[in-house]
């Protein structure tokens, strides 16, 4: 017990360590918290707390992503006020007509959480609605309660406009040299370290290596992610960066994580056939740090692969060398933009097919029985203090146990030092002896700066949010400073009471595991690819083929990286047997590392002028549609758990066409690529 408690302790500072960006980031979020909360005590609005923890929900990741999460923010909440003022209006204020809009509101948010590439609206849709319509469960007039709840949208409005402001006047203005230099500077740690072992160097700076390496897999891939949607949303210059930037991202991130448990379990190699094979690694990183990866390099790295049913941490770190290199070579300044990163403008708002997925509604369902029963509990024991259990609801269900159980237990904690530490403190000593507005912004700059700091954490940057959620409710209760400690007691309560009822239906009712979840994400990225691999023989228009696969594309990008997310909080999974769930989740991500390398190579066909024939050839199109099967049969197989007939490299393509001068490479590399895919999708079979 005293070693989990220490690994956790050790993982929670190695967490707090400074990274590229992190300072900037927290002091705008200080500066913007201290202009929103000038101009909101100046204006005497109220919801000060709501709107103060507003500034840390805006995306920062550019100033047009800060400006188009505000605004549909503000959407969001418009349409929450209206929304509720219509059930109001149309019901004359029945008391179960709000309860059963708590359930539909509640049901309807989920969805969008699910079924969208913007699940946050959905989140503050719903939360910001039952914060509302639990207004009308009081005796205040009806005048009153409207203007309350346009004073809602106006003071968020303030915050939001204070983000968007500083991140206009200090955001990054050359992402894409800074992303490429986040990947350069990551295989450069790579590529040291493994010479180190092929080297035989000694112990002492093979470890300040491995140091260094895992202080950037700490850092994981949420930084570099975070510059990639700059480029997006502001569909800037792409420099350098190489073809499918988005997924060569959440492959780094990965091949870091497994370096540095390499290193950590190994001092030294000794071994002279392991140490060629580090040597190989070193090559590779030098290559993929430069930019340059000639052809017959290229085919001497890609030597034989091990896919072994229990590989080691060293095969995993080769395989993802492998996977790296299986996707398509970088074309340099030619490269189209689109290919590196695909503009937010065709990026659908509802994922093509989520909205009708068995999971979807079910995640749905339950997200509105805990919203609805924690709703009717409060009012019916008279204790809206507590109303925090439907916000908790709202920002903590996620679709599977052990991410629902994470965010629920960084909650508690976040509350525990923002609300009862922090606020209480702050509240008993420090406010009652405050009388101006600078010793107010000292303290909220102390608080913001610490909560700032850790939300920008990669494991534990949920609790950074909750600490400044809770902290803003405690002590901005009103304009004077608050006389009462049962708030603070209040939110705990509301935030127990929440643990509680979704423990028993995310846990003991209705559990999704969360290798189930990554099961049905797999099988979400084999159907996009069938579907892909079948446009060209059913799009009608070589527009309609371009628009259908960049859309495909972009859901493959975003359901991968939430693959590796799932893979990351197995560990909060409690009373399963959490080493086979791991093994099971280190399999899928296998899997869809490899069909993603496999469906990039095919994408990148697509936007070559030169290629066409490659979409025009009978016996490749029978080879796609044959892939296209194999995906769909195996994507079943995957969520039902069963056997498959495994296609074999005769059947399907005729074998002359693997030597085809023209097309010998391109066959090759899919059959190599669907072969491997299965062989690692049959062990799922036998996994739980």
């Amino acid at each position: 017990m005293a070693t989990i408690v220490s690994a956790w302790i050790d993982r929670f500072q190695q967490d707090l360590e400074p990274t590229p960006g992190r300072w900037s980031s927290s002091l705008r979020i200080v500066l913007a918290s201290v202009i929103a909360l000038l101009l909101l005590m100046t204006l005497r609005m109220p919801f000060l707390g709501l709107s103060m923890y507003f500034v840390f929900l805006v995306g920062r990741d550019s100033p047009a992503v800060s400006f188009r999460s505000g605004l549909l923010s503000l959407l969001a909440l418009a349409a929450s006020v209206a929304v509720a003022l219509g059930v109001v209006i149309a019901t004359d204020n029945d008391p179960m007509a709000r309860v059963l809009s708590i359930a539909i509101v509640t049901f309807v948010a989920g969805m969008f959480m699910l079924s969208s590439t913007l699940p946050a609206l959905g989140s503050t849709f719903g939360f910001v609605y039952c914060t509302l319509i639990a207004m009308w469960e009081t005796s205040y007039p009806a005048g009153t309660l409207v203007k309350q709840m346009l004073y809602l949208l106006g003071s968020i409005s303030i915050s939001i406009g204070s983000v968007v402001a500083v991140e206009y006047i200090f955001a990054s203005r050359h992402p894409a040299e800074d992303l490429q230099r986040e990947r350069i500077t990551r295989y450069c740690a790579l590529e040291e370290m493994f010479r180190l072992y092929a080297e035989g160097a000694d112990s002492a700076r093979i470890r300040q290596a491995v140091a260094r390496v895992s202080r950037l897999a700490a850092i994981g891939q949420s930084g570099m992610q975070r510059l990639y949607n700059t480029l997006v949303e502001r569909n800037l210059d792409i420099g350098s960066l190489p073809i499918g930037t988005r997924v060569r991202i959440t492959m780094l991130a990965q091949l870091m994580d497994l370096s540095a448990a390499f290193g950590w379990q190994h001092a030294s190699v000794s071994d002279p056939d392991l140490r060629q094979r580090c040597a190989h690694i070193a090559e590779f990183c030098r290559c993929m740090s430069t930019g340059t990866v000639p052809p017959d390099r290229r085919q001497e790295l890609l030597t034989e692969r091990r896919v072994a049913a229990y590989p080691s941490l060293f095969e995993r770190v080769e395989g993802m060398m492998h996977s790296i290199l299986d996707m398509p070579v970088e074309g340099g300044a030619g490269t189209e933009k689109t290919l590196v990163a695909l503009p937010s403008v065709k990026i659908p708002l509802l994922v093509p097919g989520a909205i009708r997925q068995p999971q979807t509604i079910a995640y749905a369902l339950k997200i509105s029985l805990c919203a609805t029963v924690c709703y009717i509990i409060y009012w019916a024991i008279a204790w809206p203090g507590i109303s925090t259990a439907v916000t908790t609801v709202m920002i903590t269900g996620l679709s599977t146990s052990a991410a629902t159980k994470q965010k629920l237990i960084f909650r508690v904690v976040g509350s525990i030092i923002g609300g009862l530490i922090l606020g209480i403190s702050a509240t008993a000593f420090l406010l009652p002896h405050m009388d101006s507005i600078t010793s107010l912004v000292v303290l909220v700059v102390a608080v913001a700066l610490l909560s700032a700091w850790v939300s920008g954490g990669t494991h534990f940057n949920y609790i950074g949010l909750q600490m400044a959620f809770s902290f803003y409710l405690v002590v901005f209760e009103g304009f004077s400073a608050p006389t009462e400690l049962a708030p603070a007691r209040d939110r705990l309560m509301g935030i127990l009471l929440a643990l509680v009822v979704m423990a028993f239906v995310f846990d003991q009712l209705w559990p999704v595991r969360t290798v189930t979840g990554m099961r049905a994400s797999l099988a979400i990225i084999l159907r996009g690819v069938a579907q892909f691999l079948r446009l060209p023989q059913t799009a009608q228009t070589g527009d309609e083929l371009i628009r259908k696969a960049d859309s495909i594309r972009d859901q493959i990008g975003k359901t991968m990286a939430g693959i590796r997310t799932m893979n990351t909080v197995i560990v909060y999974e409690f009373g399963v047997d959490r080493r086979l769930h791991q093994h099971t989740g280190e399999t899928i991500l296998r899997a869809a590392l490899t069909v993603v390398a496999l469906f990039w190579n095919q994408f990148a066909v697509l936007h070559s002028e030169a290629d066409r024939d490659f979409l025009t050839e009978p016996a490749l199109q029978r080879l796609r549609t044959l892939l296209a099967d194999g995906m769909e049969t195996m994507a079943q197989a995957v969520i039902q758990r069963t056997d498959f007939a495994a296609a074999r490299a005769e059947e399907l393509i005729d074998p002359s066409l693997l030597t085809h001068p023209r097309y010998g490479e391109y066959v090759q590399h899919s059959i190599a690529r669907f072969d491997e895919l299965q062989s690692i999708v049959a062990q799922l079979r036998t996994q739980p």
